[in-house]
């Protein structure tokens, strides 16, 4: 799964590139037969616009988020986008210029004020962005765009119109939750947040917002805080990318990687403070794994520690035989990943990107064992008594259980990252096959498959091809776990006509089946859904 690939040229640049929104939906030019039963949309979210007039953006979660459709119907496929009417955009759009504060930028007041408004400006306190690029999401009949903070923006998913701005805050005891919730089948969404606990020391919530209403109620309104996690350190949170879910557990990784908070209160609008400057590391930490029941939700006291690393994504987590195992995309070492994502870093000529990303923490899907029955007499002893699997857990004489891995794949700067599943069939279940984009020195240049039982792997790839995260879209007569289609969005920035396209693959040996190309450029997405 190695990438062999070079990229000289740099075409990665234009991914990175702002882009105008559509007027309309264009259509595409499809090469391949696209299965009939394929019919839907996928829509995905991303930045697309880097700068405001003369004002750049610093980091790549900072673009203005732009949401892009892909429908497909009898074969045809149609290409839309238009930019999310977030407050952040359409304040930055009138005022020409960055109004809010994103993830690596600050915004300055107004330099048209005179110096006694721009001196109370800057103590008006923390203005959170609104800035949804991060992922999508159905919530009752409804689709939510969102980022990491306490809002979240209802969109039209057929007219790609903005509806309404969702302050989560007003509704349950979260400072913000993540963009990655889990669903279950009946349409019950869980998530995680940091919060003020007891004693106002920090803690993280579970929230429960419940399926879609037969009343036609708003199920956010319905929304409660189901457990809380301890936080490791009183007034400083981990970042919080994603969480675990099985069928009775949640599982909740603490990282090393921290949020300054009193920064974060203090700093903020005095010195035109960045949330990237109110991370900092905990070098003595490692890293702590949470569990909790689901129903009822209570608190897991056992203390599972590890290794310092650096967590984004989630694959998958499953109970079998006592035991819970967590396969997770981590990366080594406390220094924060996001470090290296400044749009400076990955704009630069091909040697320079390769150069930065040796100092980066090196990418490595790991599995972990978590024991549910604790012997606390078996001190040394490695309590992970599952065949097939090499990864253990060993009672220490402080009554940590200390947490060793098992390596799923491993590369010389070759992430398998944003990882996707059989979800509907196989979410929180014992499965066998997993998704990524193949991040080779932190660009996206293949898709991959991954065996997580034999570790054998598959790749697409193409030269001077740069794809997103791969979505798995189930066959509808599907009999393996693996029967299904691939759906990402590929750029091409080398190729004069038609640079970007839709490839659709076959899930199970990633073989192209259609793609489905458009003559305009398409710039990185993040996340995003497949909606029938």
């Amino acid at each position: 799964m190695y990438s062999i690939l070079e990229h000289p040229a740099g075409g990665y640049k234009k991914i990175f590139e702002s882009c105008d929104e559509l007027a309309e939906p264009i259509p595409a030019h499809v090469s391949g037969k696209i299965p009939a039963w394929l019919t839907g949309s996928l829509l995905r979210v991303g930045p697309g616009l880097f700068e405001i007039g003369d004002e750049p953006f610093y980091h790549i979660f900072d673009g203005q988020a732009l949401i892009h459709k892909f429908d497909l119907k009898d074969g045809h496929v149609t290409y839309y986008r238009r930019f999310i009417r977030t407050d952040a955009y359409v304040r930055a759009m009138t005022e020409k210029r960055i109004v809010i504060t994103e993830f690596g930028t600050a915004a300055y007041p107004d330099p048209c004020k005179n110096i006694f408004s721009r001196f109370f400006t800057y103590f008006q306190g923390i203005e959170v962005t609104d800035n949804c690029l991060v992922n999508i999401y159905p919530i009752g009949e409804d689709f939510y765009a969102c980022t990491e903070t306490n809002y979240i923006t209802k969109v039209d998913p057929d007219t790609l119109e903005t509806i309404k701005k969702v302050d989560l805050c007003n509704y349950l005891s979260v400072n913000g939750v993540t963009a990655h919730p889990h669903t279950e089948p009946d349409g019950t969404v869980y998530n995680i947040g940091n919060c003020f606990g007891k004693n106002m020391s920090l803690a993280y919530n579970i929230v429960k917002i419940p399926p879609p209403q037969d009343d036609k109620s708003d199920p956010i309104e319905k929304s409660k805080v189901l457990v809380q996690f301890p936080s490791s350190e009183r007034f400083k949170p981990s970042y919080v990318h994603s969480f675990g879910m099985t069928e009775n557990y949640f599982v909740f990784v603490e990282t090393p990687v921290k949020i300054n908070l009193l920064k974060f209160l203090t700093s903020w609008s005095i010195r035109g403070t960045n949330y990237m400057d109110c991370f900092e590391s905990n070098d003595k930490m490692g890293t702590w794994f949470h569990l909790a029941t689901k129903n009822p939700g209570e608190y897991i006291d056992h203390k599972f520690r590890t290794s310092a690393f650096n967590l984004f994504h989630h694959i998958n987590c499953y109970e079998d035989q006592g035991f819970i195992v967590v396969d997770l995309c981590t990366w080594k070492g406390h220094d924060f990943v996001y470090n290296y994502l400044y749009l400076a870093n990955v704009r630069q000529n091909w040697e320079e990107v390769k150069k930065a990303a040796m100092s980066a923490p090196q990418p490595e899907v790991r599995r972990y064992v978590l024991p549910l029955d604790i012997h606390r007499e078996e001190q040394g002893k490695n309590l992970v008594s599952l065949p097939y699997t090499t990864a253990t857990a060993v009672m220490c004489s402080d009554g940590n259980v200390w947490l060793e891995p098992e390596v799923l794949f491993s590369g010389p700067r070759q992430a398998f990252e944003f990882p996707q599943i059989n979800y509907k069939k196989y979410c929180g279940k014992n499965y066998t096959f997993a998704y990524g984009l193949g991040l080779n020195h932190f660009i996206p240049d293949r898709i991959c498959k991954l065996n997580v039982k034999s570790k054998e792997t598959w790749i697409w790839q193409e030269p001077d091809a740069y794809p997103s995260e791969p979505l798995f879209v189930q066959s509808p007569d599907a009999k393996d776990e693996d029967d299904g289609v691939l759906m990402s969005i590929v750029v091409k920035p080398g190729v004069t006509q038609r640079p970007a396209f839709l490839l659709i693959l076959n899930a199970t040996d990633l073989t192209e089946i259609a793609r489905a190309e458009v003559d305009v450029m398409i710039p990185v997405t993040l996340h995003g859904m497949y909606k029938p």
